[in-house]
């Protein structure tokens, strides 16, 4: 499914998608991803440089946020609202404008959980269709380089609760 463009009318759809097996239950990968995303969203994104929450009280669906990234040298700044929040399972968010969509989804496989991220970018603006190509493939890298690190970071933080102290 990675980085399939999908074309229509003005714009083109790039998407990436990446899963990995974290050695956790779903309940504390979900905390971690999604009722915590406030707090952790940057450590394992990097690229985002400053996060705002726009709304008060813990995560929910409409729960909004406004961030700036810098994505190989370039800045961006958008706002983005969770659409989807479906605990233990999935967490979705989509940008205002409607420009990108973030599915996290996690299904529990014994004691550990598969999380996939997807990323869809909803339109590439006819001037950058010339590097549509690069596009789809730093979209794919940032997908495997996100679940990898939430994967890192969750490993070393969540406490494993199937070993004995």
């Amino acid at each position: 499914m990675a980085g399939h463009p999908q074309r229509g009318g003005s714009f083109t759809v790039v998407s990436a998608k990446a899963s990995i097996l974290i050695a956790r239950p779903a309940e504390p990968v979900f905390t971690f991803v999604a009722v915590d995303f406030f707090k952790n969203y940057q450590r394992w994104s990097p690229e985002v440089q400053r996060l705002e929450l726009l709304s008060p009280g813990p995560v929910r669906v409409g729960s909004s946020a406004r961030q700036v990234r810098v994505d190989q040298g370039r800045r961006t700044e958008t706002s983005f609202r969770v659409s989807v929040f479906d605990p233990p399972r999935r967490v979705e968010f989509v940008e205002t404008a409607n420009r990108f969509h973030i599915h996290y989804h996690l299904d529990p496989v014994g004691g550990q959980t598969r999380l996939t991220f997807a990323f869809a970018l909803t339109r590439v603006e006819l001037f950058m269709r010339p590097f549509e190509k690069l596009i789809r493939v730093a979209v794919q890298d940032g997908a495997a380089q996100v679940v990898r690190n939430i994967k890192g970071l969750v490993e070393r933080e969540v406490p494993d609760q199937n070993s004995s102290c």
